[in-house]
């Protein structure tokens, strides 16, 4: 099938000319007015726009801020005209539990930046897109949003189609060939969260529900995201190598229980057809739930494995893990575990109720390429605390390309995939995709330096969890707890005093937050059994949120910037010094 798709990347030629000691502002804008030039690719199937001295996607350095890892949201003023002190920064920084060494909340405490950093390069957040967005009709947006970036009228996957003849500007090492990520997911799902292809053969990927993180990821705040993930080959096959969707299942409880260090339910399964004690009682008899009990396995000197382990894999991964060419730890992924994450702009229902549109604003990918243990993630915390200590203002070094991903130093690659002019999509550029690597490499809230696996809807609980949100949103999720029992969305609020890191969604403040910026109990009382109460924004401030995101797309700025507001942010620094008090007061979890 040819497909024809016009990918607009004009803007990066000029982007290009900022790099490190080269350009100035003038400079950019002046660039900004190169012609374009249309370009057909002979033996692709993809028509596509670009323009000339185009460079960035096969570029691997940063076009305008080399510390793109920082994000906009440290930059937040925590304390207000009254001298009131915010805290939205402990919802990153945070106590850690091992194997994450970073344990940040003293990060909490002040501005820690470098010389570089205290200059925020995010001037997006100050522009005003009032008129901008007015000019865009409700009409027009959704239908904008109605319209799918990734598939096409025969639900074939666009991306697929333009990477399997990937064009020259893409192709980071000019070898004709897409080395990372292709994507492969259908988002077709059964009733147990498992994608499917058009032929009803198994992806491999699972959608699972998950309480949203704190402040960004609320709908409220711009964007509904999905989350899924994706165990390597040999975790979905029986030991004669053969796909199995129970061994499969089996493999994810596993994993879901030494990520969260939990006991995890299980449909009940007969244990001497995998030769594996699940429930750890000691026999092999029928269990109803994978018990987490984990006692750290014998390492022979002489063979030089790993032996003697109290939790197991299923089918082949038993035997991998037995030969150590698969591992297993508490708070680790196996190596090879894949999730795939799109972030979307928000849609309007027939009933009125707020639901993902099938446009992506991006679709972001990652990758366990690697496993490291303990001692040596605890060995490259305690050398990023030493250099950072020895050298202050040196900037992190992060390797990797716009084709093949970036590595955030722990085992892990990131890619994404954002909307070009036209809103088609397109590889994320190095400098764009440095965006993500901060808040995967380098704070207390992750989990093997991811966010949500962790906070997937307890099924002990007898609450359903591996499903979509398209096929079942928001509405009737309970408030998360802490471990020691606090709410964890009301702490949010208590601490922050809003609903968002830069105090800008009014909406939500209004609702949730009298004259004198006390919580309203009334208001957070129905927010415990549906925190779509909270989360979910009314159908304008949706619309609005999109057509700000929308003039990001238009304007292709996301160097500068990709938080959907309309008018200036007022509760951002633009200059601030470093280890400036933040006056807030330290939360720890």
């Amino acid at each position: 099938m040819m497909v024809k798709k016009y990918i607009n990347i004009g803007l990066f030629c000029c982007l290009a000319m900022f790099a490190e000691g080269c350009g100035t502002q003038e400079d950019l804008q002046s660039d900004q007015n190169i012609s374009q030039v249309e370009q057909i690719e002979q033996n692709s199937s993809v028509s596509y726009r670009v323009a000339a001295q185009e460079l960035t996607i096969t570029t691997a350095s940063s076009v305008l801020n080399k510390a793109a890892y920082v994000s906009s949201q440290c930059y937040t003023k925590t304390v207000d005209e009254n001298n009131v002190a915010h805290n939205p920064c402990f919802s990153c920084h945070i106590n850690s539990e091992e194997p994450n060494y970073i344990d940040d909340p003293d990060l909490q405490e002040s501005y820690a930046f470098s010389e570089y950093t205290v200059t925020n390069r995010w001037t997006n957040l100050f522009k005003d897109r009032t008129q901008q967005v007015a000019n865009i009709t409700d009409d027009a947006i959704l239908s904008y949003v109605r319209q799918s970036n990734y598939f096409d009228e025969n639900n074939s996957i666009v991306l697929n189609e333009i990477l399997a003849s990937v064009p020259n500007e893409w192709d980071y090492n000019s070898d004709g060939i897409w080395s990372g990520y292709k994507p492969d997911c259908y988002f077709n799902f059964d009733g147990e969260g498992f994608d499917q292809t058009p032929q009803n053969s198994y992806t491999g990927w699972r959608a699972f529900a998950y309480y949203p993180f704190l402040g960004t990821f609320w709908p409220t705040n711009g964007s509904m995201d999905d989350v899924l993930i994706r165990l390597p080959k040999v975790m979905r096959e029986d030991k004669n190598g053969a796909f199995d969707l129970n061994v499969y299942k089996i493999n994810l409880a596993v994993v879901e229980s030494l990520i969260k260090k939990n006991p995890v339910k299980i449909e009940s399964v007969d244990e001497t057809i995998y030769g594996v004690d699940l429930n750890n009682n000691g026999v092999l008899d029928v269990a109803d739930e994978v018990a987490y009990n984990w006692v750290a396995p014998k390492y022979d000197f002489a063979t030089k494995k790993y032996t003697n382990f109290s939790m197991h894999y299923v089918g082949a991964a038993k035997e991998a893990l037995i030969e150590n060419t698969l591992h297993i730890a508490p708070g680790l992924y196996p190596e090879g575990t894949e999730f795939l994450h799109s972030v979307r702009y928000m849609d309007v229902q027939d009933n009125n109720s707020l639901t993902m549109a099938p446009r992506m604003k991006e679709l972001r990918y990652s990758k366990k390429t690697a496993w490291n243990t303990y001692p040596e993630l605890n060995n490259a915390t305690k050398a990023e605390i030493k250099e950072k200590e020895a050298f202050p203002d040196r900037l992190r070094t992060i390797s990797g390309d716009a084709e093949h991903g970036l590595r955030n130093g722990l085992g892990w690659i990131y890619q994404g995939f954002i909307e070009d002019k036209k809103g088609y999509l397109r590889p994320q550029t190095y400098e764009e995709t440095l965006f993500c690597i901060g808040c995967h490499s380098g704070i207390g809230a992750t989990v093997d330096s991811s966010f949500v696996f962790s906070r997937k809807l307890d099924e002990a609980q007898g609450v359903k969890s591996w499903y979509h949100w398209s096929q079942k949103a928001l509405e009737g999720i309970k408030e998360p707890k802490l471990s020691d029992g606090r709410y964890e969305y009301e702490l949010y609020l208590q601490a922050n005093g809003a609903g968002d890191e830069f105090r800008d969604n009014d909406e939500l403040q209004e609702k949730f937050f009298d004259i004198n910026g006390s919580l309203k109990s009334e208001e957070m009382q129905k927010v415990r059994n549906d925190i779509s109460y909270l989360l979910i924004p009314s159908i304008d401030r949706a619309l609005e949120l999109n057509k700000a995101y929308k003039v990001i797309v238009e304007e292709q700025s996301f160097i500068y910037g990709r938080d959907a507001h309309i008018k200036p942010v007022e509760n951002v620094h633009k200059e601030v010094e470093a280890l400036t008090p933040t006056k807030v007061t330290v939360i720890r979890k």
